[in-house]
């Protein structure tokens, strides 16, 4: 019996940054996101023997441990041994080949890292039959990325990948609170057609951007505290406009949060993503903005329902790519698979057991 998984990706509208510590355990935080239909897949076979193979399809890696093994972290799908250790412990009775794929690379802005540390976790909880809640899932990808394998960031991406929907998530101190947004289908139709979601071609590592941002707000520059500060408001803002179903609204403060989102370091934007981003605006788009820490991935832009093909027209000529996309309503999924045995035709099958009688 084959375990599968998946974890969607997701949009940041609002509030990024104010999720990422120190922030919310001396202010609180607060964010606005929504899950698409891209997804973190894993799949787990069990093995006659004890051994453990890991392969990634998007980074071209395998790995193997055999019994005595150490699981040790050295930079190789190290997201993937963190699940096991905490898990499975690497004394593991019984082996197993799991393996990962993500429909977004690393670096692009959707929260592609904790998506697959919560569709390995969703893949180990199946297999050591433990319950865990969508809450007990999350936190444990925050630790397991934040604390064991020390990776700067923030906390929003693990709960969007578990929870699913859209979500205005509060962080205050050790304590999270999901809040789902129930909106209605005719809103969720209108979003998906005026949101376009465009990959500019370039990844970023977030761990640089988001050091500079801690820093800077450790050293009470004014400018970044003001930009957190707002961020959290816009947060509120834009959600009760959702609720409100005042969506040019939504859009034009979504041109507001990106502006306050560049105010938190000078690393966040560049000349490239300053230049579409304008392009976008000239085009006829309300607002728009980076997901993720910034610096390039994808980029998201709010439109009016008229004019999303000249933003559009306007992203691809200066070489951007538009993905299309809709909302995913549901969080970390895990389910199993009977492996298919190789297909033997009837007068076949008739043959080799009369062979065998």
């Amino acid at each position: 019996m084959l375990i599968r998984s998946k974890s969607p990706l997701r949009l940041s509208f609002a509030g990024g940054g104010t999720d990422v510590p120190p922030f919310p355990e001396f202010e609180g935080g607060c964010v606005l996101s929504a899950t698409i239909n891209l997804f973190s897949y894993g799949s787990l076979r069990p093995r006659q023997d004890e051994a453990i193979h890991l392969r990634s399809a998007d980074l071209d890696l395998a790995l193997e441990f055999v019994p005595g093994s150490a699981i040790a972290y050295d930079g190789q799908l190290d997201l993937a041994k963190a699940a096991i250790r905490r898990l499975v412990g690497e004394e593991a009775r019984g082996g197993f080949d799991i393996f990962l794929h993500t429909e977004a690379p690393p670096g692009t802005g959707l929260g592609s890292s904790s998506s697959l540390m919560v569709a390995m976790i969703g893949l180990l909880k199946e297999w050591q039959r433990m319950v865990l809640t969508d809450y007990e899932v999350a936190e444990m990808a925050c630790r397991l990325e934040r604390q064991e394998l020390a990776i700067p960031g923030g906390l929003q991406d693990q709960y969007a990948a578990a929870f699913g929907g859209w979500n205005y998530v509060e962080f205050s101190g050790r304590q999270v609170l999901v809040n789902p947004l129930r909106l209605p289908q005719d809103l969720l139709n209108e979003l998906e057609h005026n949101l376009v979601l465009c990959y500019t071609g370039d990844t970023r590592k977030s761990a640089g951007i988001l050091a500079d941002q801690t820093a800077r707000y450790r050293r009470g520059e004014k400018e970044s505290l003001q930009s957190l500060r707002r961020q959290k408001a816009l947060a509120l803002e834009m959600k009760n406009l959702l609720v409100a179903r005042r969506l040019e609204g939504f859009g034009k403060l979504l041109h507001e949060t990106w502006e306050y989102k560049k105010r938190m370091s000078p690393h966040i934007s560049n000349p490239r993503v300053d230049e579409l981003y304008a392009a976008a605006r000239k085009a006829g788009a309300l607002g728009g903005k980076l997901n993720g820490a910034g610096g390039g991935g994808y980029m998201m832009f709010y439109c009016d329902f008229e004019r999303r093909l000249e933003v559009e027209a306007a992203l691809v000529e200066r070489g951007c790519s538009i993905r299309s996309f809709s909302f995913e309503p549901r969080g970390l999924q895990v389910w199993r698979a009977a492996e298919e045995r190789a297909f033997v035709p009837p007068m076949q099958e008739t043959r080799l057991l009369a062979a065998h009688a």
